[in-house]
This record gives structure tokens, sequence and C-alpha cells, in this order.
């Protein structure tokens, strides 16, 4: 069944509220100039539970940590662009530093990390264990990159 990509998009109060039915993953990330290492990783995340949560750092919460210049693209811009993949069925943004605050209301089943991670240096393992879910490293390899996409065009 097809669904609208604005449909996709919520908030986290609204998830909480209306948990989705079955296992849910949440993967998370800035997403600032889309490629195919983001693709690949959502979609991997996508199959560790019934449903996939992706929660999004703000425009606020990705220039404290990517620095001033960043992101490239608004966050409404990304949100509507990672609803519109088929394997996400929910996008939230967030504003916070880290997504303990997601991961500590909404509790899902899996806590989806890429490959530049490892079970052990997921900064939000020891919050996802203490309530009894489970981290997963998902994608490819980490071959590609947004600041390499970004010094690419510098050059």
């Amino acid at each position: 069944m097809k669904v609208a990509t604005a449909t996709k998009r919520t908030t986290l109060d609204a998830l909480v509220e209306a948990r989705p039915a079955g296992t849910i993953a949440v993967a998370n990330g800035v997403f600032d100039l889309f490629h195919v290492g983001h693709l690949r990783y959502l979609e991997a995340a996508a199959l560790e539970a019934d449903v996939l949560v992706v929660a999004i750092n703000s425009d606020r919460s990705t220039r404290a940590y990517k620095g001033p210049s960043r992101p490239i693209v608004p966050e409404g811009e990304r949100a509507e662009i990672v609803a519109g993949l088929a394997c996400v069925d929910h996008v939230i943004v967030f504003d916070e530093p880290d997504v303990v605050t997601v991961l500590s209301r909404l509790r899902p089943d899996v806590h989806a990390k890429g490959t530049d991670y490892t079970a052990e240096t997921v900064p939000e393992r020891h919050v996802v264990e203490g309530y009894g879910g489970r981290v997963a490293i998902c994608g490819d390899p980490k071959d590609h990159s947004t600041t390499e996409m970004i010094a690419r065009l510098d050059t």
C-alpha cells in the first residue's frame, strides 16, 4: 500500500502516544546531501523490525555537531526526502545533541547504527540495553560521506 510522504512525518510525542504495532527500529542521522550509503543504512535498518522510525537531527543540532556551515539542506527538506523512501515508516526531527531522549521515550526494540560504529562503540548502547532493547549495526561499509562530497565540490 502506498503512503503519502507527508503522513510519515510526525513528532516524538505522537509516536509515543500512539505507539506503532509490531517491533520498532530507530535509525538516526543528519542525512544531509542524501547518498547511497544513507539508503543502504536505512534499508538494512528496516529489516531489523516491523516499523522503521528515522530520527533526523534538526538544523540547530546539526550545526552544533557538524559546524556552522551545515546542514546544506534544511531539516524540513531532509525529513521529506527520507520520508519518501519506501523502507521508512515514520520520520521525526529531534533538536537534542544526541538521540538519547528519542530512545528513552519511544523505547524501540532496535537501535540501528551505521557501520562507522561497532556494537560496543554505539554511544547510546547503555540506554538501549537498559530497557531491554538491542543495537544493530546496519548498512554497507562506510565508503560514502556527505563531508567528503562537500570537499569534492570545493575542489
